[in-house]
Formats: C-alpha cells, sequence, structure tokens
C-alpha cells in the first residue's frame, strides 16, 4: 500500500488510512479515525478521535481536528487553523457529551490561523481567507474575510473570485463550467 508515515508520528489502534496518503513529522492520529485516499498532513497535526476525513484532504502543519469535525473529499486546511467543539469549555467541567458537530464540505478551503467555532457548516468550494473567525454556516462558493467573518463574494472551484454577467452567469477558471446566483446562492449549471 502507497503510504507513507514518518517514523516520528503516532498512530493509535483502530485506525483506518487509506492509500496515498501521507503523515509527516510529529503526528497523533487518535482512535477511530478514517481518513481517505490521497491525503497528507504536515507536521504536527492532531486528528480525532473518530475524526472522518475524506480522500484528498490536505492539512497543512500545526492544525488539530477535533472530535465533531468531518471533512468531505479535497478539503484545504491551512496552517495552525483553529476548530473548537464545544461552545462552553471549563477546565473543571467535563463536556465531552456537548461536542457540536461541524462539516467541511467538498472542496472548502481554509486559509491559515482561520478559527472555525463548532456546530457548523462550510459549503462546497467556500475559501475562508485567511485569520477569519467563522460562527455561523458558510454558503457554498461564498468568499469570506474577517474578524467576525462577513462574505465578500463568491468563488469558483479554482479559487477565483466570480465575476457574474446581466443574467446574474459565471464561468469557473478550473473547469470552464457556469454558475448561475439565484435568491443569494450560487449553483452549477
Amino acid at each position: 500500500m502507497n503510504l507513507f508515515i514518518h517514523h516520528s508520528s503516532f498512530i493509535d489502534e483502530n485506525v483506518k488510512i487509506a492509500q496515498g496518503t501521507k503523515i509527516w513529522h510529529f503526528c497523533h492520529i487518535l482512535s477511530g479515525c478514517d481518513i481517505g485516499k490521497n491525503c497528507s498532513f504536515g507536521q504536527n497535526c492532531v486528528v480525532g478521535p473518530n475524526v472522518k476525513i475524506g480522500n484528498g484532504c490536505k492539512v497543512q502543519n500545526n492544525v488539530s481536528i477535533y472530535e465533531g469535525v468531518e471533512c468531505e473529499e479535497n478539503v484545504f486546511l491551512g496552517p495552525s487553523v483553529v476548530f473548537t467543539n464545544v461552545y462552553n469549555p471549563r477546565a473543571f467541567i467535563n463536556r465531552k457529551n456537548e461536542f457540536k458537530k461541524t462539516i467541511l464540505k467538498k472542496g472548502c478551503s481554509i486559509g491559515a490561523n482561520a478559527t472555525i467555532v463548532c456546530g457548523i457548516k462550510i459549503g462546497e468550494y467556500a475559501f475562508v481567507g485567511a485569520g477569519s473567525l467563522i460562527r455561523e454556516d458558510v454558503k457554498a462558493f461564498a468568499l469570506m474575510v474577517g474578524v467576525p467573518a462577513r462574505q465578500i463574494g463568491w468563488v469558483d472551484k479554482g479559487g477565483k473570485k466570480m465575476i457574474f454577467d446581466s443574467n446574474n452567469i459565471a464561468k469557473d477558471s478550473y473547469d470552464g463550467s457556469y454558475y448561475i446566483l439565484k435568491n443569494d446562492e450560487v449553483f452549477e449549471q
């Protein structure tokens, strides 16, 4: 199986890691994780427990993906992205039964040092700018920046800002497909 795990990383028992995945220096993959094909984890990443990572995901250095987070295929997580899994943590109160589910849909990208508050969904191919704070659901193809983040436009699959014509149609820079902007949402045609 074409799999690379650096000798400094720890992989717990009861973990599934598919072929083509690379896990670099000082990572820890906790029990119950399911990692898809052709993923990459930079140094100093922690995953799990019980986290599902889809095929083709890229996780840069210093990212901890906590229980409750699920990444669909081809998700990009920039260096030092931060996830939470409880709304009101206290060191002296165990709230593991209150973990909130956070879903990162297919193809979305989260920039370096962004913070993702638990219990939300980031839509397909959405793009979260570096350093942003996401505390609400993000629409598919939305371009989000700031603290707290606000939507400043739409991006295509290639990560380029969409320009809509007078009929609210835009062409994808990556694959030439077309989108329509309707009722403040973007749909592929």
